[in-house]
């Protein structure tokens, strides 16, 4: 186990960052990290920790993926354990056992978690045909694409949708390449949204095909670095007229430096890792099929290229990809970035924490000005 403080000789220093690069990049199902311990038709019980005592809506997973509930306020914290409100049940059968909060919270079907009826539908990727969900808003030629993030599934973008369809605007939330079921990219490995771009781009071609006149991109996490990379290397680009990005990996140096720390890891193994990702060891080392030029992915550096209309939403307290670089981006680029902080809020969970706030931010932003 490589501490921070270890004296590291050149070999050691690529072995750990090779490592340290196929984890990141190696996509895993999520852990179960909590325990369901006692539940009634209107509250559940759970071991205390830092996602089930978080404040707002959850979704909660049970026996993997087989039973998926929704969960409320916080009623009462007694030593080791949290009682909860229990507010719906989506599918199976909830049981005591192992379980793992989520941020998507609407996970069951949607016609039923969420009271809208969506389409599945198959749009045609570089890498083969990719499902999808799609919502219909009658007359209206304005899309939305939604990009889900680094291991979460598309459920994640559903939060989205019912402030979309007040606003008259279709949308397709999309699986792209190397999600659970579905076609994968040449490696099998995450790209950091420096190939997945182009599912986007097929993506957006479905919409255009569809009738769409005008495009907005929405990301989550890795989803947003993959919207940002779509926009900047797709001739596509010129049919977007906005974009929002929740949580977003602005600058995948910074993400990947925090994670080291995280894992006690010295500062030079994410370095060393990023600069493998991108030399000719890229295949040989990581399994990478061509390099990742990661430094494309800077977009505090390269602020000056942006050129779409862009909402950020952020907590400052996001514990797995950090706020700073959505402020420097904010920074940067007053005349196009609109930066909405949060607080309290983990990972990719503003909308959990302050729904209305999320819906309200959003709908400003989106619906077109006759519309506010």
């Amino acid at each position: 186990m490589l501490g921070a403080g270890a004296l590291m000789g050149a070999g050691a220093v690529t072995s750990a960052a090779a490592v340290f690069a196929r984890k990141v990049l190696t996509p895993e199902p999520p852990a179960d990290k909590s325990v369901v311990r006692t539940f009634n038709d209107l509250t559940i019980t759970l071991d205390v920790n830092d996602e089930t005592v978080a404040p707002g809506r959850y979704g909660l997973f049970v026996g993997g993926y087989d039973t998926h509930a929704r969960i409320g306020d916080v009623l009462a914290v007694e030593g080791e354990e949290v009682t909860r409100e229990l507010l719906g049940v989506d599918f199976g059968e909830l049981d005591a056992g192992p379980a793992r909060v989520n941020g998507s919270y609407f996970v069951g079907p949607p016609a039923d978690s969420l009271g809208i009826d969506l389409r599945e539908v198959v749009y045609r990727s570089p890498v083969g045909d990719m499902p999808a969900w799609r919502m219909d808003v009658p007359d209206s030629t304005r899309w939305a694409v939604l990009v889900h993030g680094r291991g979460a599934l598309r459920s994640e973008c559903l939060r989205a949708l019912p402030t979309l369809q007040r606003c008259g605007i279709n949308a397709l939330i999309i699986n792209y390449r190397n999600d659970p079921g579905v076609p994968s990219g040449a490696d099998g490995l995450y790209n950091l949204g420096l190939t997945e771009w182009q599912d986007v781009e097929a993506a957006m071609r479905y919409v255009l095909d569809a009738g769409a006149a005008d495009i907005q991109l929405f990301g989550w996490s890795m989803g947003g670095a993959t919207v940002l990379q779509t926009v900047d290397r797709s001739p596509l680009a010129e049919h977007v007229s906005r974009i929002v990005l929740d949580a977003p990996v602005i600058n995948w140096r910074h993400v990947l430096a925090f994670h080291a720390g995280l894992n006690k890891l010295p500062g030079v193994v994410s370095r060393v890792g990023l600069d493998l990702m991108r030399g000719p060891l890229h295949r040989n080392l990581i399994g990478l099929a061509e390099p990742l030029d990661v430094t494309r992915a800077d977009w505090v550096t390269r602020a000056g290229e942006l050129t779409k209309p862009t909402l950020l939403i952020h907590s400052v307290d996001d514990d797995f990809v950090p706020f700073e670089p959505s402020q420097d981006l904010a920074d940067a680029r007053p005349d196009l970035v609109r930066l909405e902080t949060f607080e309290v809020a983990r990972h990719c969970r503003e909308w959990n924490v302050d729904s209305e706030r999320w819906e309200k931010v959003v709908r400003n932003f989106c619906a077109p000005a006759s519309a506010h």
